[in-house]
């Protein structure tokens, strides 16, 4: 059993925005978010291009959702199409951040995405009332200024604030939990990925271990559970229990941290060389986004999806190596070598790349067999600040302009969309 008594007691509003996208794509084309049909994918003129974001209707009516193609869109006039435009999104994301500010400072306000933020409203309640009647304030702000909707989950700290709205506040508006509604309300959730923080790789570990509920996870043994899992398996048994001592903008799960990149291509790619030719645009993304955070990894993973005219399928493979790199060539050594031993020969149509068990860059491991290595990795950060003044497109690599290149096209994207 777990002692409340000795835990924070916040007051922590997570802010979730309805169907964002599609959301502020209905507002800029004159429509009701809750009331219309619309779709936002990424090119109308591809009959395979990505659905970005659905309206709630499109959604429960035509099951068309984010990840959908285009041309599972049914040929039904109610049915609106439209390009995104990201650089209108983030802009009014920004001002939507303007509203918190009216009821906390700054440091209680930690912005998670684009549409979703966490709000620690301790102290503001002399001032505006109980949290949900500032969850209410700033619900009906939204909704007057921007005709947005959004859903608040509250909580005694972030993990419960999130799980709150992602297992009840979406469904009601706004909801609150204490630590007395976890046995209740949070135990019983079934499957397990349907709690944040679980993915399917670690659901599937966990029934396995005949773990089937939040219940039976809260109730295992902890030994045996860091075993398994290390620092994960104590996180993992700790939050079935709604325990999170994290501070407003510390990540949740500590263990989840990585760096990854992953793309699902303009066409199918069947020629091998042009995959390898994405697949090193990819490392140099993954190895920037280590280097901007002054981070290096071990474990490096390389996913495949085929084509769904080869029936879909593909892998999903990770090595770990001895020292911790952000250099691209490293990483894009250790891909090749995943590729090679697991690639089938079939069409490619997406691929996935991280970077994890990361570590502070703060030091380098000499070899008298490469003493190139700390060059190599002074390389890395000087193109970094090269492309930070002058744009991602200014240093490419020459295979990104072959026809298989993908980085000069994206180079020209907001968010990897039309701006």
């Amino acid at each position: 059993m777990v002692d409340y008594s000795t835990l924070p007691h916040h007051k922590v509003l997570c802010v979730d925005m309805k169907s964002f996208y599609a959301s502020c794509a209905a507002v800029m084309e004159g429509l009701d978010p809750l009331g219309c049909y619309l779709a936002v994918v990424g090119d109308k003129g591809r009959e395979g291009s990505v659905v970005l974001a659905a309206s709630p209707l499109l959604k429960k009516e035509f099951g068309i959702k984010t990840g959908s193609r285009k041309f599972e869109i049914p040929k039904d006039p109610k049915i609106k199409v439209v390009e995104p435009k990201m650089g209108m999104f983030l802009r009014i994301s920004t001002e939507i951040s303007r509203v918190f500010h009216r009821y906390v400072p700054k440091e209680a306000i930690h912005t998670y995405s684009v549409d979703e933020s966490f709000i620690k409203v301790d102290g503001a309640e002399n001032l505006w009332g109980d949290a949900i009647t500032i969850a209410q304030k700033i619900k009906d702000d939204i909704e007057r200024e921007f005709q947005l909707p959004c859903a608040i989950g509250i909580g005694p700290n972030m993990l419960l604030s999130k799980l709150c709205l992602d297992l009840e506040a979406k469904k009601h508006g706004i909801a609150e939990w204490t630590y007395e509604d976890v046995q209740t309300k949070l135990w019983h959730v079934s499957p397990l990925r349907e709690m944040w923080g679980i993915g399917r790789r670690v659901e599937r570990t966990l029934n396995g271990m005949g773990i089937f509920t939040v219940g039976q996870l809260a109730r295992y043994d902890l030994e045996t559970l860091e075993k398994k899992f290390g620092i994960m398996g104590n996180q993992l048994y700790y939050h079935a229990w709604g325990v999170d001592l994290s501070e407003m903008g510390a990540p949740i799960i500590e263990g989840q941290i990585s760096f990854g990149k992953s793309q699902i291509l303009l066409r199918d790619y069947k020629d091998e060389e042009e995959i390898k030719h994405v697949i090193l645009e990819m490392c140099e993304e993954v190895a920037r986004r280590a280097r901007t955070h002054r981070k290096a990894g071990r474990t490096i993973t390389l996913g495949i999806g085929y084509s769904q005219d080869e029936f879909g399928g593909g892998f999903h493979r990770a090595k770990t190596v001895a020292e911790p790199t952000n250099v691209t060539m490293d990483i894009y050594r250790v891909c090749l070598e995943l590729f090679h031993r697991h690639y089938s020969g079939k069409t490619v149509r997406q691929i996935s790349i991280s970077l994890g068990n990361i570590v502070d860059d703060v030091e380098l491991q000499m070899s008298l067999f490469d003493m190139g290595a700390g060059k190599r990795r002074d390389l890395g950060y000087v193109v970094d600040r090269i492309r930070s003044r002058f744009g991602s497109g200014a240093l490419l690599r020459a295979v990104s302009y072959t026809a298989a290149g993908t980085a000069k096209h994206r180079a020209s994207l907001l968010g990897g969309h039309k701006k």
